[in-house]
């Protein structure tokens, strides 16, 4: 029950918006307008502030308005900045000293109480510091140095358009490679990691957080480009952040390295390590373990190949860098993300080949036609509504919409293939893909599956919001599509 009330949370702070006043809340949501995000890996929006984007100084220090109660905008914020950090490590004690039990940490919280909770939060060690350090400067090398393809992002509300160097894929190869050698050639035994878990979290909540104050401070001092601006609240301004596209010098983008190269990475990292960890105290590694980090790791694998696209979600494209997403990434994605595999470690179980060939068969499905959604949507898009989708011209609507400059513009519906079947489809591929590697734990506890029901819920919520945008920014065209493809999700149901 508390596990689904913090899920229900995060999901209800989604729809706290501030806006300028003079502005409607509509009108605001219409600039924004993003691809939808058939990724949902990152830690998701807990908090929507809306910030005109350019405006003159005379315009951002207009006072605001917020759309909801400023009380419960405020409740939001303050609780999601003061009850994640201590979350994690819930989460984090709870699978590998509780086996996983919530029944176990509510005992032990209610007999021991909040001094017990002070004593089990490990302080970050040398150590901890030490691997974060290591880990990140190498990303951040990685990220740098290796070639890539020269991808331009899409073009901002003040006009700029980012340009970024697509090398996820050798990233993500040579980091595997180079974790699993080390391991191999007897020079860093990932089982370290695991042994100091705890104290990376802590070493990473608050390290993250200073991070955070870094980019606040950066925000308003050295914007990297035009794409920032404030609320004119310091508390909405940390939390959501100040600018859109921060870099560091001319190349270094901070949010391709929190969201991907460190976020995402240490997802398929940790995967690595769980195995190991396994292996080298039962001398096996259990199937369930396999199929789960399997299936973990070609859904990152899919993430690396289709990172250029990904540049162009709400996340990258909308979404400002602050505590919400760049603490998400560093602290969340790690954690939560990796959850199912860090209960594995200690509570092997044995599927025997049938089932666990099973399970691997339809969790690799679900990643493909997840990834082949995208796919299809980006070729539509790419060739300007020419590509053949499942072997035919698609079916379009040409919708036209207005900037918030005066000009008249149009997008292509895709209401054929895929996107025919529901306009969200892709999120059923993507939430029974996260049951399929966490299903291996089977069911003697509920926490393994904390990652599964948050996914389910944001993304049952983020298609209502995507919704509600386009409506507004489509009008008629987009009650024409809805009768064209009546159902938001669950194609038949919902």
């Amino acid at each position: 029950m508390l596990v689904l009330t913090t899920v229900r949370f995060f999901v209800l702070v989604y729809n706290v918006e501030v806006v300028p006043r003079g502005i409607s809340s509509l009108r605001l949501l219409s600039l924004t307008k993003h691809k939808n995000l058939c990724h949902s890996l990152l830690p998701h929006r807990t908090l929507h502030l809306v910030k005109k984007m350019g405006a003159t100084e005379a315009d951002s220090s207009k006072k605001k308005e917020m759309v909801h109660s400023p009380i419960l905008t405020y409740f939001s914020v303050i609780t999601l900045l003061s009850t994640c950090p201590p979350f994690v490590i819930l989460l984090w004690y709870t699978m590998v000293h509780l086996d996983g039990s919530l029944l176990h940490t509510f005992n032990y919280l209610l007999e021991n109480g909040v001094q017990g909770f002070v004593n089990i939060w490990p302080k970050p060690t040398a150590i901890a510091w030490k691997i974060i350090a290591c880990y990140g400067l190498f990303e951040a090398a990685l990220q740098l140095w290796l070639p890539g393809k020269r991808v331009e992002g899409p073009i901002s509300p003040t006009g700029n358009k980012p340009v970024y160097k697509a090398n996820g894929v050798a990233a993500y190869v040579v980091t595997l490679i180079t974790y699993i050698s080390l391991w191999w050639f007897g020079i860093f035994n990932p089982t370290v990691v695991y042994d100091h878990l705890g104290e990376i979290y802590s070493a990473l909540i608050f390290g993250s957080f200073v991070f955070c104050v870094f980019l606040y401070i950066k925000g308003h001092l050295a914007p990297s480009s035009t794409d920032s601006g404030s609320s004119g609240n310091i508390i909405f301004d940390f939390y959501w952040g100040m600018e859109l596209y921060p870099r560091i010098g001319k190349n270094f983008d901070i949010k391709v390295f929190t969201n991907c190269r460190f976020g995402m990475m240490s997802w398929a990292v940790l995967a690595v390590t769980y195995c190991i960890k396994q292996y080298e105290r039962d001398g096996k590694v259990a199937d369930s373990m396999a199929v789960s980090t399997v299936l973990m790791l070609v859904y990152i694998t899919k993430f690396f190949w289709w990172e250029a696209g990904y540049w162009n979600t709400m996340d990258i494209a909308h979404d400002r860098a602050g505590f919400y997403i760049c603490w998400g990434c560093l602290v969340w994605v790690p954690s939560v993300y990796t959850s199912p595999g860090m209960y594995l470690v200690n509570h092997p179980v044995n599927l025997g080949v049938q089932l666990a060939i099973s399970i691997l068969i339809a969790g690799v499905l679900c990643i493909y036609i997840n990834y082949d959604c995208d796919r299809q949507r980006q070729e539509f898009r790419r060739t300007n509504g020419k590509s053949l989708v499942w072997g035919k011209a698609p079916s379009k609507i040409v919708a036209s919409y207005t900037t918030t400059k005066g000009e008249t513009k149009t997008s292509l519906l895709l209401t054929s293939g895929w996107w025919g079947l529901s306009r969200h489809f892709h999120y059923v591929p993507e939430i029974l893909a996260a049951f399929f590697w966490t299903v291996p734990a089977l069911f003697d506890n509920f926490l393994p599956y904390f990652y599964f029901v948050f996914l389910t819920i944001l993304l049952f919520d983020r298609a209502k919001r995507d919704d509600d945008r386009c409506r507004t920014k489509y009008g008629k065209y987009w009650k024409t599509y809805c009768n064209k493809v009546p159902y938001r999700i669950i194609p038949g149901i919902y």
